[in-house]
């Protein structure tokens, strides 16, 4: 059982990480369903898709787009802590407070 904030802090965010997954591959499997169900009333012949061969790759769009979140994620990061370094004068007087 948690004894301390930063505790619970962690077990609500293990617990929301295996809620995401459980839903996460609840989803899959319904798409992957979907996606043979689909398959199955599709013609053997292929439909000719206007401009398909100029549309990205599905798997090379999912890492350019998670590659610039990792980016933005990191400069975010960097930024908050740059922000408690700025602000390290003020903290360290009231932690000083705190013990007086």
């Amino acid at each position: 059982m948690p004894t301390s904030t930063s505790d619970y802090a962690q077990t609500a965010q293990e617990q929301t990480l295996k809620t995401v997954r459980q839903g996460q591959r609840a989803i899959v499997e319904g798409v992957r369903a979907w996606a043979n169900a689909v398959e199955k009333a599709l013609p053997d012949s292929p439909i000719a898709v206007p401009y398909a061969e100029e549309l990205p790759d599905p798997h090379d769009l999912v890492q350019s787009s998670f590659k610039f979140a990792e980016q933005l994620l990191k400069a975010q990061r960097e930024f908050a802590e740059n922000i408690i370094d700025a602000a390290a004068p003020v903290f360290g007087r009231q932690a000083a407070a705190g013990k007086a």
